[in-house]
């Protein structure tokens, strides 16, 4: 298989994993659900493990790592909570901005320059946030015309999602400093591994009803779990074919795909709102990406 249908299974595999999280899972605790989608998927990506199992590593991956597992969980318990309680039309989508806040830390602290192309990106993420709430705003009333942002704020979603892609936005530079003292078709499975083994480890003081959750799944929580788990195997497996930046453009239309899922399963009536919203924004996110490609 070759690295675009690796990617779009991988991005089809996250949407899944979303939203069968909100039809089937939505009782559960924030807890619970990080467990079930961290630690479910750790068990299952075992046998891969077996399979590939991990070379020795130099001292500075296990400070890479050990920086990222906390904010990792601390991400994952933001990201299911807004997918849980808010419209996944308003959450998912802010994921876009993961690599405006990477491309803008870069430019702040270490000096980046920022490209026309990229410039172009981050406008067009920021389009596609405006067009998800463009009702609030009305052309014959200028003090309406920035409600849309307003409306990010007062969605509680989308006000975490945004907190999550900022996350993202620094995990992925310490994942991307891990990766070089390790193979990607190692690294995701044993990475998932360790952020099962460090969830359970954090809520088993914190939270033990969230372990027990693991003890007993359901059919739903073992789906989800196998959902994740395809999706970190077909993300590692594409890194292993093309650059990242390739790869990472594709995956992001995971957020087309969830915004279509979450339309059939929960109803929605401005779906080509949304969905027009999420292409702008996944069409930020690759000119972006392929900027960092050259």
């Amino acid at each position: 298989m070759d690295w675009l249908a690796l990617s779009l299974v991988c991005a089809l595999a996250l949407a899944g994993a979303d939203v069968l999280t909100k039809r089937w899972l939505a009782r559960h605790s924030a807890a619970e659900l990080v467990m079930l989608r961290f630690g479910m998927a750790a068990l299952l990506l075992t046998p891969w493990l077996y399979l590939h199992p991990p070379t020795p590593v130099a001292p500075p991956f296990w400070w890479w790592v050990g920086s990222a597992l906390p904010l990792e969980v601390l991400a994952m318990v933001m990201y299911v909570i807004a997918i849980r309680d808010s419209p996944l039309a308003l959450t998912l989508p802010y994921m876009a901005f993961t690599p405006v806040f990477t491309m803008l830390v870069g430019w702040l602290l270490l000096g980046e320059r920022v490209s026309m192309q990229g410039l172009l990106g981050v406008l067009l993420v920021t389009l596609g946030a405006y067009i998800l709430n463009l009702e609030q705003a009305r052309l014959s009333r200028p003090r309406t015309w920035f409600e849309p942002f307003a409306a990010i704020v007062r969605e509680r979603g989308s006000r975490l999602m945004l907190g999550v892609a900022l996350i993202y936005g620094i995990t992925s530079v310490q994942g991307k400093g891990a990766m070089q003292y390790m193979a990607g078709m190692q690294f995701g499975a044993f990475y998932f591994l360790l952020l099962g083994v460090f969830t359970l480890a954090v809520f088993a003081v914190r939270e033990p009803r969230a372990v027990r959750v693991l003890l007993r799944p359901s059919w739903g929580a073992i789906v989800v779990g196998a959902l994740m788990a395809l999706m970190v195997v077909t993300h590692f497996l594409a890194l292993e074919k093309v650059q990242t930046a390739y790869m990472i453009a594709v995956k992001r239309t995971s957020i087309l795909f969830a915004i279509l899922f979450g339309a059939l399963l929960f109803g929605d009536r401005r779906l080509l709102q949304h969905l027009a919203a999420g292409a702008v924004m996944v069409a930020g996110v690759a000119l972006i990406a392929l900027q960092q490609a050259h």
